[in-house]
């Protein structure tokens, strides 16, 4: 089969003759429709860590979706022939934080496209308790990011939200794009989303209705002590610091961007005791599938005017290398619908 392979730290090949996967009794195998194109990739390519560490030679491509085209002997829920998305985090069910109702926290977390081969190839196994049925009303498409949907819809939970809040998310990237989506579902008098591309936060007023600012030309706009809840999209410390003046007493402050390991940021901890603030970190995706599935089939979340490049596997490189820019966000064409 065609797969596209890390087959070292910055280098991805393109295969034509990679071996079409083996499913385990519990498995199926996936032939790919679409795979979405991650941050996260980009950090694994670099030789980051993501969820996991990926060692080369490894496939990619932790958002996916696609249709099922074998089913191992003990996988009861699926037949050939459904349409599917993956979550990619495998927990071990065994350790402290998986018994305790923390799974994100697995000390022993697998992950497809991360520690086991993923969607930028044409056919990927999962185990069946990963595996989700997509509504018909649902293309593959826009299935083929519900795992970054799920993402947010978990940093979404960990909040306390109310009708009568402001939110502001800091960060224009697909994931705050999708986290200003999810907290106007949740009922929120208002949403304001703060980027540095004129492009996407013009796409976002016009499709959406969000109040927007430019955060790199207009950063005063983000007044300090204003707001119920603030989202960091972003992962830099200077962005980090504004997040936490923005919040207003009693506020709370999601820090949701993916940062360097070795980065840190300043915080005023007297501000942090008078106002009562709270401060939340949020990592992937604990069972927030379902609800993530639910979101696309009703339309409170659309994903679709948020992507804005469709690649193929030889052009993913110049994604995750950095020569393609401005980018909402990217997914990979590998059979499209007709999987």
């Amino acid at each position: 089969m065609k797969a596209l392979v890390m087959t070292d730290v910055k280098k991805l090949e393109v295969q034509d003759d990679y071996p079409t996967p083996t499913i385990q009794p519990n498995e199926v195998l996936i032939h790919t429709a679409w795979a979405g194109i991650c941050g996260t990739d980009k950090a694994l390519y670099n030789g980051l860590p993501g969820s996991a560490d990926a060692v080369p030679p490894i496939v990619l491509g932790h958002e996916n979706s696609g249709v099922v085209a074998e089913v191992g002997q003990d996988v009861v829920g699926f037949k050939v022939g459904d349409r599917v998305s993956v979550d990619p985090n495998i927990y071990c069910h065994k350790c402290f934080f998986c018994r305790t109702s923390r799974p994100e926290l697995c000390e022993h977390l697998d992950a497809v496209g991360v520690t086991r081969d993923g969607g930028f190839a044409e056919y990927f196994t999962a185990p069946e308790e990963v595996v989700y049925h997509v509504p018909d009303n649902v293309s593959l498409e826009a299935a083929a990011v519900i795992e970054p949907i799920s993402c947010a819809e978990h940093g979404v939970d960990l909040l306390d939200t109310h009708p009568y809040q402001k939110a502001l998310i800091i960060g224009d990237g697909f994931e705050g794009q999708l986290i200003a989506q999810i907290l106007r579902s949740r009922g929120l008098q208002e949403v304001t989303l703060a980027g540095t591309v004129d492009e996407k936060l013009a796409n976002n007023e016009e499709h959406f209705g969000f109040k927007t600012i430019n955060n790199l030309t207009h950063p005063e706009e983000v007044q300090a002590d204003s707001y119920d809840i603030v989202v960091e999209a972003v992962g830099l410390p200077k962005t980090q610091e504004q997040a936490v003046e923005a919040a207003r007493r009693g506020g709370q402050v999601l820090m949701f961007g993916v940062g360097n390991p070795s980065s840190t940021f300043n915080v005023n901890t007297y501000k942090v005791y008078q106002r009562q603030l709270t401060i939340q970190g949020s990592f992937i995706n604990p069972y927030t599938f379902e609800d993530s599935v639910a979101l696309l089939q009703s339309g409170d979340v659309d994903p679709l005017p948020l992507i804005s490049n469709v690649l193929d596997f030889a052009h993913v490189e110049d994604f995750v290398s950095g020569k393609l820019g401005n980018i909402s966000k990217a997914i990979v064409k590998v059979a499209g619908e007709e999987a």
